[in-house]
């Protein structure tokens, strides 16, 4: 006997509005479109997704000219059930992941069909939809193992941090390659709307280059994962590497030097991001030390670049435009104003805590002389006395 279908109305609907959806999206993604959803107030989701194109210029990922128009267009249209479909059709494929918060307020994530590209030493906004049945006004908040520090301070004693403390140990280190958190700065806000639908930001930074996986989850507060802990998600980045700018860092004299420099964008965010330096880069300085010849890893984009070599010198400060491409050099020849060491006065600093302080507990118990003759050279120290009896009297 052939077996025959029936289709309902209902379904009929849900397969022309997919198929729809399908002819706006992009290429095809190994991920399932994010569900849609339904009877959403027009108004003030139109008014929420204008803050969205705002906050997305801000945050450095802007939108296509053509996408900011096609959502003015969308928000315009006569049907307002098609507006927000339209919306929805437009902003879905952009979507990092899903968070569906139920009437409970229990919190699920799915993986949204956005390319996972990242760019190492840089940032990517990426775009949350939140289906929120529950209304509730929390915050959203974002977490990832792979985003915990790279470095601990201890807390107790000093004489044996890391017997009596649970530090990281160098062999974590490689697994906490991610920063990531929710952009909630003017025009978007820190809490949900309410709003049965909205779209949220997501800032994701790599330290790394390559393929990375990492382990993102979103809750609304204490217990409100999922049953299941399904609040989580596993997504596989692909991690361009960043140009490698070589630098010629020349002493006023054209002998070639050691300096500091100091390296912001137009954000004021710091390069390379001070949360997973590690030695001979110190996460409690903004600014770092190279020597003529050596590289700074940065993304393709604009910088401020401040260049000194202690007080003996004259700040240097610049613009500098990275482009898109492997490689580039940056020289900078540095500017004294006094050579007090001419005149027989000799800088010098005879109390240098390489180890056994709490700045750098882990993921090794302090640093050694060399990581510590890089900042002395940059400084211009004619003396330094690093002190290394830390480690020595740890058991």
């Amino acid at each position: 006997m052939p077996v025959r279908f029936r289709f309902s109305p209902f379904f009929t609907f849900a397969m022309v509005s997919l198929a729809w959806l399908s002819s706006e999206l992009p290429p095809a993604s190994s991920q399932e479109p994010l569900p849609v959803v339904h009877r959403i107030p027009r108004q003030p989701f139109v008014s929420a997704v204008d803050r969205l194109v705002e906050a997305m210029d801000f945050a450095g990922t802007p939108f296509p000219s053509e996408t900011v128009s096609a959502l003015k267009e969308a928000g315009k249209q006569e049907d307002p059930a098609e507006s927000t479909l339209a919306i929805q059709a437009l902003l879905d494929p952009l979507c990092l992941v899903g968070v569906h918060i139920n009437a409970e307020s229990r919190v699920k994530v799915s993986e949204g069909e956005v390319e996972k590209r990242l760019m190492q030493q840089g940032w990517r906004a990426f775009l949350v939809k939140i289906h929120n049945e529950a209304g509730i006004t929390a915050e959203l908040v974002v977490d990832s193992p792979n985003a915990a520090p790279v470095y601990q301070k201890g807390r107790g004693a000093r004489q044996k941090p890391r017997t009596d403390e649970r530090l990281v140990n160098p062999d974590e280190v490689e697994g906490r390659w991610l920063d990531i958190s929710m952009l909630s700065r003017r025009p978007l806000k820190k809490e949900l709307s309410g709003l049965n639908l909205e779209y949220k930001i997501v800032m994701v930074g790599s330290r790394d280059v390559g393929k990375r996986e990492a382990e993102i989850s979103f809750n609304v507060g204490q217990g409100t994962q999922d049953i299941g802990f399904r609040n989580g998600v596993s997504i596989l980045f692909d991690c361009q590497p960043a140009v490698e700018v070589e630098l010629g860092i020349v002493d006023f004299d054209g002998k070639p030097t050691t300096a500091s420099l100091l390296i912001t964008d137009d954000r004021n965010r710091v390069y390379p991001n001070p949360a997973k330096r590690l030695a001979p880069d110190f996460f409690f300085h903004r600014q770092v030390y190279r020597s003529n010849g050596e590289t700074v890893s940065l993304p393709p984009g604009d910088y401020n670049v401040t260049v000194t070599r202690g007080p003996e010198y004259t700040p240097i400060q610049r613009q500098v435009s990275i482009p898109d491409q492997p490689t580039w050099s940056e020289t900078f020849r540095l500017r004294r104003w006094i050579h007090a060491a001419k005149q027989g006065w000799y800088s010098g600093d005879h109390h240098v805590h390489a180890a056994g302080c709490a700045h750098y507990d882990s993921p090794t118990e302090g640093v050694g002389p060399e990581d510590m003759m890089r900042h002395l050279l940059g400084e211009d120290v004619n003396v330094g006395c690093v002190l290394s009896w830390g480690p020595v009297s740890y058991t």
